[in-house]
């Protein structure tokens, strides 16, 4: 749960040599892996979503704001060892000043694992694409990740995803994972490359995504690189470069969200790879001109074309 305190800051505190911020209006939004759906219904697509919350009134929050976004809450489970992570942003005059995040990160027992897996292979015969994605809060553990990608693949299904860097080396066999550069570059350095550093920047980007894809054993590899725009290597060989779209930036959390989110849908909706890489682009583009965690819509898309 993306929570977000408004307010102002004019005055420093008696107490410390920090900003006191006097709060006028507070909002709530599912962050985290939660973002992703959000862009989804958004875009106008149709989502069933497997995680797992805590048993508190934030997970309850979280349950709810999904259910009434008319997204498919059956996938969700209850875990009262953990808590639902919040992230809280503290924001004075639209520029963030601090966040504050309370969450638990190991892993998921065995057990919960288990059920995880099963809402898993329930689910996904009902689907059309798989995403997973990561914010390395412990439920996509291998065994979960391996799980996806197997039932995917059984059922002939697109599986795409925006791993951390610690978890891509187990996402051999997907059909996208997209990273942005420094997640790239630390994926690379994780998994032990003989060629350290591998930098995407430069003369050896093109070499670098050749490198990536390969030792990663996925099918495309997308790599965000802000301002530079998008780059895809695929399998084969080949390489695709989509130049960023100049835009006023005020705040690019959530992007790579934005970015999983519209490709998945574009490609599962009938688009050509380099189609949806555009749509994921201008997407992209659309949504880091706002302030937050935010979604783009269809009709946004269209009046910025």
């Amino acid at each position: 749960m993306d929570e977000y305190l408004w307010g102002q800051a004019t005055r420093i505190s008696p107490e410390s040599p920090v900003m006191v911020v006097e709060v006028k209006s507070e909002s709530q939004v599912p962050g985290g892996a939660a973002n992703v759906v959000n862009n989804i219904l958004a875009l106008g697509g149709r989502v069933s979503v497997i995680g797992v919350v805590g048993e508190d009134t934030a997970g309850e929050q979280l349950i709810s704001s999904l259910s009434s976004r008319k997204a498919d809450i059956h996938g969700v489970l209850r875990d009262s060892s953990r808590p639902t992570t919040r992230k809280t942003r503290i924001l004075a005059h639209h520029q963030q000043v601090l966040r504050v995040d309370r969450e638990e990160r190991g892993n998921l027992s065995p057990e919960m694992e288990e059920i995880l897996i099963g809402r898993v292979r329930q689910l996904l015969p009902h689907s059309d694409a798989v995403i997973l994605s990561d914010y390395a809060k412990g439920v996509l553990t291998r065994t979960v990740i391996r799980a996806c990608i197997e039932t995917a693949k059984e059922l002939n299904l697109r599986i795409t995803a925006n791993p951390k860097p610690q978890s891509a080396r187990f996402m051999h066999g997907m059909t996208v994972i997209s990273l942005n550069q420094s997640e790239a570059e630390m994926t690379a350095a994780l998994n032990g490359i003989r060629e350290n550093p591998l930098l995407f920047e430069g003369e050896r980007l093109d070499e670098a995504g050749r490198i990536l894809v390969k030792e990663l054993g996925v099918e495309n590899l997308l790599v965000t690189r802000g301002g530079k725009g998008l780059s895809l290597w695929t399998e084969a060989g080949s390489v695709t470069h989509v130049p960023a779209h100049e835009v006023e930036v005020y705040d690019v959390a959530g992007a790579g969200d934005t970015v999983i989110s519209m490709l998945t849908l574009a490609l599962t909706g009938g688009a050509v790879m380099r189609e949806a890489l555009h749509l994921a682009n201008h997407a992209a583009a659309c949504v880091i001109r706002k302030v937050g965690v935010a979604t783009v819509t269809p009709e946004e898309l269209y009046a910025d074309g």
